[in-house]
């Protein structure tokens, strides 16, 4: 892996629950391990606002995403990250064809009107997904 600053994206539908928080546990947790990366998230039908469901949620997790704000896909280069992640709609017309990165989908369901609970755990789905990302990046030391 090069030493150069990678950059990630999370990608879902309107970038106001799922990608939210898989962009603030990632800038949380490469801040605690001093990792140098670039984390964005986008929206492929951006709503706009970040749900308030995802920001309390989060919160319990004491991390604060309620100065984060909905943005399209459509405003990044996508060419230019290391990993496009989708949160569960990754479409091929998402990733360009000569994207030469990483693009998973996550596969992690819409918490959207489905109540407190399901957020959590959806959130914490999005928590161990993110945390093995960056131990990709980075292994811990042993």
């Amino acid at each position: 892996m090069s030493a150069q600053r990678k950059r990630i994206i999370f990608v879902c539908v309107g970038n106001s629950c799922r990608s939210q928080m898989a962009e603030g546990f990632a800038k949380h947790y490469a801040r605690q391990r001093n990792l140098d990366i670039e984390i964005h998230s986008a929206g492929t039908h951006p709503a706009g606002y970040v749900h308030w469901d995802a920001i309390a949620v989060m919160r319990e997790k004491g991390i604060d995403i309620s100065q984060q704000f909905s943005k399209s896909v459509a405003s990044f280069d996508l060419r230019e990250f290391d990993y496009v992640i989708a949160m569960g709609c990754l479409d091929s017309n998402i990733c360009l064809a000569n994207f030469h990165g990483v693009s998973e989908d996550w596969g992690i369901p819409d918490p959207i009107g489905r109540g407190l609970e399901f957020y959590c755990k959806v959130r914490d789905m999005i928590e161990e997904r993110v945390l093995n990302l960056l131990i990709k990046l980075k292994p811990p030391p042993t």
